[in-house]
């Protein structure tokens, strides 16, 4: 992934928990002025096919709750400030690439489900009508579980942080993490095949993270600031870098914002940073 970071996380959404923030504002707005044209957000595959591509995006708009406004206030500024925390140590490129798989495979595991129903759902499908069968299938498929794996990674990345359940008893967020962990575990055996599809491809993102990162997973961000830093400082020292300004000395591992280039007006392979190409005096070669 790294190679990947270098090559694409310069194009990485900054910030990216407050664009999510504010999509489940515009979707709470709908649903006070015009509920109904939320049904022409929603994840659903059949609509999609025909022609309704803006489905793919656009069911992020649709908020996960309306049913107290206390509520939704608490639970937004806890879903943007555990995202946030994340963003801060991860970094931002690979909690874009957390979320954001996390949304892709709630798509491709909604038109997975569509092809299931197409061959073992024919006779209900017939009964409800195209549209309206899918339509109500649409519903499972919601920015609930997508919060869920920010929630379920906050708490693997930082077990021992408490939080205020009640807004008065502390609580360490990894039992959090396993009381909501074993309700998501019970849904799905007890759920039927619909919410097991939509659990599993929003919820894949996490598996995903749990099994690649399971030993950084417990570290807190002083402990991974400082796993990186001495990487960095091995590195250096090594000599394993790609690229070193010949002013200031400076490598990849400075920075990942640092950029390299070679000067074509000096003799010999001399590189330099971003600050250094177009102030440094040129090297001529007098043999």
């Amino acid at each position: 992934m790294s190679n990947f970071e270098k090559k694409f996380g310069k194009y990485a959404i900054k910030n990216i928990s407050l664009m999510l923030i504010m999509c489940y504002a515009v979707g709470y707005l709908i649903q006070m002025v015009n509920p109904a044209f939320l049904l022409y957000l929603t994840l659903n595959p059949y609509q999609i096919l025909h022609g309704q591509i803006w489905r793919i995006f656009t069911w992020v708009i649709v908020p996960p709750d309306s049913s107290n406004w206390f509520f939704i206030f608490i639970s937004l500024y806890f879903y943007y400030s555990i995202g946030t925390s994340l963003e801060r140590t991860w970094g931002t490129y690979r909690y874009n690439v957390y979320l954001l798989s996390g949304m892709l495979f709630t798509v491709i595991g909604s038109f997975l489900l569509m092809g299931y129903c197409w061959m073992f759902q024919d006779g209900l499908i017939s009964a409800m009508g195209v549209k309206g069968y899918f339509a109500a299938l649409s519903r499972y498929f919601s920015t609930y579980y997508v919060n869920m794996s920010i929630f379920l990674a906050f708490a693997a990345t930082f077990p021992e942080v408490p939080v205020l359940l009640m807004f008065m008893f502390p609580i360490k967020v990894k039992v959090l993490g396993i009381i909501y962990g074993a309700i998501l575990v019970m849904e799905f055996v007890q759920g039927h095949v619909y919410s097991r599809f939509a659990m599993a491809a929003s919820l894949l993102n996490f598996l995903v993270f749990w099994l690649t990162s399971r030993n950084r997973v417990h570290m807190t961000p002083k402990q991974m600031r400082r796993r990186q830093e001495f990487k960095r400082d091995v590195r250096r020292n090594t000599g394993i870098t790609k690229h070193k300004c010949a002013i200031c000395g400076r490598t990849e591992q400075d920075g990942d914002d640092l950029e390299f280039r070679f000067c074509s007006k000096c003799e010999g392979n001399y590189e330099y940073c971003q600050e250094h190409l177009y102030t440094h005096q040129h090297v001529k070669d007098n043999g």
